[in-house]
């Protein structure tokens, strides 16, 4: 990877990296983890396995992840090991694999890296793709607990952060934002009672972080953004959000690792949960008169 002033610059690997490395399944798991769950099917990097984050990251019944054991499951039927170094990309310029990157993160795995610009830059390039789905050696894992309190912040932390003045980040859509939209535009507007942001929110939207080729933007420009115009720094808590905690993920990540912020939370529960509680603090410009 070129120098591009990150503070962990070695959880980014170039396509060209993968590309050399592909068949080093003994020691790297390529892990493929797209918002759209078929596209794996329709073509994928050789030797990389699929993770579907509403089936494989999800619990079935409550709204959580998966608990430590089948986690551990699910890393074992991919022949992945603690000691796996774990390579994700996807589509939307890894929005979604930054989200699985996430909760493996969630669990404590060690080495989990990014390909930078994802699935759009490994097609661009005119890279090899295949149908062929890969079979690997059952891994043996023994997971962490999962860290709930150190990177994920749930409702009444929140609220706590609001109290305290701490800075939060909406990375939605300006018109979600706004409270003119309760989804993404193009999407259902399903999910939520009310729109809006939370209070004392700035909005930087997830995509401004990434280039035109879907590679991430240098570390100045990062800071331009979300440091000169919007104020952060690395000494404050910051707490992230969107709808569900996907695009949310992009930003923690972007945040803790390209920029070295030490104590960014993702808040998973997002505006489908703090759009439907009753009595907390809402901001809406769309109905302000």
């Amino acid at each position: 990877m070129s120098d591009k002033g990150y503070s962990y610059p070695e959880v980014l690997v170039s396509t060209g990296w993968v590309a050399e490395h592909l068949d080093q399944t003994d020691k790297i798991r390529l892990v493929e983890s797209n918002e759209d769950v078929l596209l794996y099917s329709t073509g994928h990097i050789r030797n990389a396995v699929h993770i579907d984050w509403v089936a494989d990251l999800n619990d079935a019944i409550r709204r959580d992840y998966l608990d430590e054991a089948a986690f551990a499951a699910l890393m074992a039927r991919h022949g992945i090991d603690n000691d796996t170094m774990v390579v994700f990309y996807g589509d939307k310029n890894n929005w979604w694999a930054t989200y699985a990157f996430w909760v493996f993160k969630l669990f404590g795995h060690a080495d989990a890296r990014v390909m930078d610009g994802g699935r759009k830059k490994w097609l661009d390039e005119g890279r090899e793709m295949t149908r062929e789905v890969p079979s690997f050696p059952a891994g043996t894992y023994h997971p962490r607990q999962r860290a709930d309190y150190k990177i994920r912040a749930f409702r009444d932390q929140v609220l706590a952060h609001i109290q305290a003045n701490q800075p939060l980040v909406d990375v939605r859509s300006p018109q979600e934002y706004r409270g003119e939209l309760l989804h993404m535009p193009g999407s259902p507007q399903e999910g939520a009672l009310r729109g809006g942001h939370i209070k004392g929110a700035v909005s930087v939207p997830w995509s401004r972080a990434v280039a035109e080729d879907g590679t991430f933007l240098p570390a100045d420009a990062l800071r331009a953004i979300y440091e000169e115009e919007q104020g952060l720094s690395p000494d404050q808590s910051v707490v992230a959000y969107c709808r569900i905690g996907e695009r949310s993920s992009h930003t923690w990540f972007v945040l803790t690792y390209l920029l070295g912020y030490p104590s960014v939370r993702n808040y998973d529960g997002s505006w489908t949960e703090w759009g439907n509680l009753v009595g907390v603090p809402i901001e809406n410009p769309s109905r302000q008169r």
